[in-house]
């Protein structure tokens, strides 16, 4: 068997995989950048200061007609998408829509919210995930040309392997890690706003 041949397709297709996997940190920290920049948007300009008492607002909207649930909510300090997701509930609650039919529709749009937040969070959380391997990856494809590059006596193209191998995992390293943090972060932001939108959804539907 021609292992000589085998050996020179693994390293052609490792050196071809180099530019790729660089583009691809490349892109991970631009993404990271960005969602971090969003994030710190969402927390001063509708979570800063927005901390909704469940308790209260129960008590108010208890055993109340749908407009005067309505009043009660708009008076409490929720997110868009909070009120927006109530106003639905409230609607078809205004509208005559039999209790087993509200119940279903609480449950839809539950479901949906959750869909909607975990959409958010999918794009952080798939960049902690690859950004280390490709950053894995362009580190250990300039080795290869390095390790060569020793056996010539060639200094300056060792260092220059060297260094795009230690950028490239700092480089994937901190994408992952800055996207790491914003997925921690905004989960815990919407388990809060999931459970705040279950029982005040739950104490309209009483």
């Amino acid at each position: 068997m021609d292992f000589s041949g085998i050996s020179s397709t693994i390293h052609s297709i490792s050196t071809l995989l180099e530019t790729p996997a660089i583009i691809v940190l490349v892109v991970a920290v631009v993404i990271s950048a960005a969602e971090a920049g969003s994030a710190v948007i969402e927390f001063f300009a509708f979570r800063l200061g927005r901390e909704p008492d469940a308790g209260k607002i129960l008590k108010q909207i208890f055993g109340k007609t749908a407009a005067e649930q309505r009043e009660a909510i708009a008076a409490g300090s929720f997110l868009k998408t909070q009120l927006r997701v109530f106003g639905k509930l409230l609607h078809s609650k205004e509208g005559g829509l039999p209790i087993n039919e509200q119940k279903l529709l609480a449950i839809q749009l539950l479901a949906s919210e959750e869909a909607r937040m975990e959409k958010i969070m999918q794009v952080t959380d798939i960049i902690s995930r690859i950004a280390p391997m490709f950053g894995l990856m362009a580190t250990l494809i300039p080795l290869g040309p390095g390790l060569i590059a020793i056996g010539q006596g060639d200094t300056k193209g060792l260092s220059d392997s060297l260094l795009t191998a230690f950028d490239a995992t700092v480089t994937g390293l901190a994408a992952a890690g800055v996207a790491y943090i914003i997925s921690r972060v905004r989960k815990r932001w919407y388990r809060k706003d999931m459970a705040t939108l279950e029982a005040i959804m739950e104490g309209l539907l009483e």
